[in-house]
């Protein structure tokens, strides 16, 4: 199981963390993404960590704004976001173990609930 938060309403420019616990599984070998999803969009990829934190990947409209990262002894990722832009504005998933491209939500085989992040102009 996976309960993401840290969500919330912000200003353009503002700053937010957004922490996925994860519970029930042992995740700390799992390579683990943040997706995002707008009204009436598809949910998109946003960035990937590989379980030894050695590898990131960021999708390019995040890229230089945004940094994954983990904490295994704590069964936690965190995706740092900063310069938040409108755009932004999404429900923000966790998901882990993806068993094809990491940027396909179809291939991850667990998912978090969700947190909205706004941000207002």
């Amino acid at each position: 199981q996976l309960q993401a938060s840290g969500g919330g309403l912000v200003q353009a420019g503002d700053s937010l963390r957004l922490s996925c616990v994860g519970s029930g599984r042992t995740f700390s070998r799992d390579t683990m993404g943040w997706f995002r999803q707008a009204p009436g969009k598809e949910r998109e990829f946003v960035a990937a960590i590989t379980w030894s934190a050695i590898s990131t990947y960021y999708a390019d409209s995040v890229k230089g704004r945004f940094t994954i990262s983990r904490d295994n002894a704590k069964k936690t990722v965190y995706l740092q976001m900063n310069s938040l832009k409108p755009e932004d504005t999404a429900v923000y998933y966790c998901a882990a173990d993806p068993r094809g491209p990491i940027g396909v939500p179809i291939h991850y085989n667990y998912w978090g609930q969700g947190t909205q992040v706004t941000v207002s102009s």
